[in-house]
């Protein structure tokens, strides 16, 4: 439903008193006994879509183990169910002996990780060595082929030419000589070659033993990467449970909602301990109607009136509108949320704009709490700083909006007004009106007042039971 409210930025002291209006007037203006005559103000025109709910904590904390092994054991909880603690506070400790245990562990296998990479560093190296000495043998083994080869070349032209002065120049006795003595020399080079050298399946057999050195080097380098990988593994895991504690404390200040362990019980990771909530921090589900779910904006304005303490109003902001409705016997509700804003300054401020007027209305210790009954308003529009009439005294006529205004010489008139927008107590007066002129508020309808014996009445419209945004009475 619509709760549609109103803010004056000044008190009215004095008023109007509902007084009959006697005298001689014309026939078209007419007087009539008894009616209420109210003065044309200023004030703050809102518009509110408002609902009943209930306060929950918005802030709790599931609390959990956040091991780095299995399994471990509590040692102790130090707090129980509606405990009050401190920012920092040890709530729950583990096993610290089996704790340092599987530190131990991780410290072990960083260990063994460094020295596996330091056996395959210097693998790494024999292979690297192997390599070059297979290179080294061969290219020592393919110039002595060549050597051996080039000597036996020298052998044959030696023979060819001993033979072609044998056969055409016998006379020759010196020459032919010369050439057996270089031919014998060549053949002891030959022999030299030969013993040195490798034959063509050697050479064969020295380059696949290149190839399966390098194979074997590159294997190494392999196995040096996975090595790595597993020591900075090993390593990235070691760090990280050393961030870790055995310990769970509290990250803010609050009060223990549940405790879901005790000394001696197994826990896994992820296993939740206690449960921390913040006694600073509400909100409120509130089921707002289909006509007016369109209206309602996230991160729009709201106030909350707790039904305990009607004087208490806190801001609070729009956070949550449910996509989906909720439909019972027929009528269709979308839930909202509102989360209350600077609890404890608003609470403050509140008490201290009171403390004169109405001491002790808010005690000191006082202290919201889940489950309260709240009243929840969400605004929708609002007009500051403008003219303002009860509704009891606009007619309407032919598409026309009227008041009765009373002049200083208690004649009434009537006069056509432009209005704008209005709740279920005072329309907003955009043309046709001045501030202080009085209106008058036909007999049998209501309008709000303040009497004061002796004088006149002054309507004094307001938010309901508590302050406005800016600290006035409403």
């Amino acid at each position: 439903m619509k709760i549609l409210k109103i803010i004056l930025t000044t008190f009215i002291l004095g008023g109007v008193l509902a007084v009959p209006v006697l005298g001689c007037t014309s026939e078209s203006e007419s007087v009539v006994p008894e009616n209420q005559v109210v003065t044309v103000q200023r004030g703050d025109l809102t518009i509110d879509i408002a609902a009943a709910g209930n306060l929950a904590l918005s802030r709790t904390e599931d609390l959990a183990f956040d091991l780095f092994y299995q399994e471990g054991t509590v040692e102790e909880v130090l707090v129980e169910e509606g405990d009050t603690v401190e920012e920092g506070q040890v709530l729950v400790k583990l096993d610290t002996e089996e704790w340092e245990e599987q530190l131990s562990v991780l410290e072990d296998k960083v260990t063994d990780a460094e020295r596996e990479l330091t056996a395959k560093k210097l693998n790494l190296i024999q292979k690297e060595i192997n390599v070059i000495n297979a290179e080294n043998a061969l290219e020592k083994a393919e110039d002595s082929w060549l050597d051996t080869v080039g000597a036996g070349t020298k052998v044959r032209r030696l023979e060819e030419r001993l033979e072609w002065y044998l056969e055409n120049e016998p006379e020759e006795v010196e020459k032919i000589r010369e050439i057996r003595e270089d031919l014998e020399k060549a053949w002891n080079d030959f022999s030299r070659a030969a013993s040195d050298s490798v034959e063509a399946s050697e050479v064969t057999a020295k380059e696949m033993g290149v190839e399966v050195a390098k194979l074997q080097l590159e294997d190494a380098q392999i196995s040096i990467e996975d090595v790595q990988q597993d020591l900075g593994d090993a390593r990235e895991t070691l760090e990280e449970a050393k961030s870790k504690s055995p310990i769970i404390t509290a990250f803010f200040d609050g009060f223990i909602t549940r405790v879901d362990v005790s000394g001696g019980d197994e826990v896994k990771k992820g296993t939740v301990a206690v449960q921390l909530a913040d006694p600073a921090k509400f909100e409120a589900d509130i089921m707002v109607s289909e006509t007016d779910i369109f209206q309602v904006k996230l991160g729009g304005e709201a106030w909350v009136q707790v039904d305990a303490m009607p004087m208490l109003n806190l801001p609070a902001l729009v956070t949550h509108i449910s996509p989906t409705a909720t439909i019972q016997s027929g009528v269709v509700n979308y839930k909202v949320k509102v989360k209350i804003q600077s609890l404890q300054s608003v609470m403050q401020e509140q008490q201290e704009a009171r403390q004169k007027a109405m001491p002790r209305i808010i005690p000191e210790d006082f202290q919201l709490r889940d489950g309260l009954t709240v009243t929840v308003s969400i605004l929708v529009e609002a007009r500051n700083d403008v003219l303002l009439v009860p509704n009891a005294a606009i007619t309407h006529q032919g598409g026309q909006v009227y008041v009765q205004v009373m002049s200083p010489d208690s004649v009434i008139e009537e006069r056509s007004i432009t209005i704008g927008i209005s709740n279920w107590q005072y329309t907003e007066v955009t043309d046709g009106l001045r501030e202080g002129e009085e209106v008058v508020v036909p007999q049998g309808t209501t309008s709000p007042t303040t009497s004061q014996p002796g004088g006149r009445s002054t309507f004094l419209p307001g938010r309901p039971g508590g302050l406005t945004q800016g600290g006035l009475g409403h």
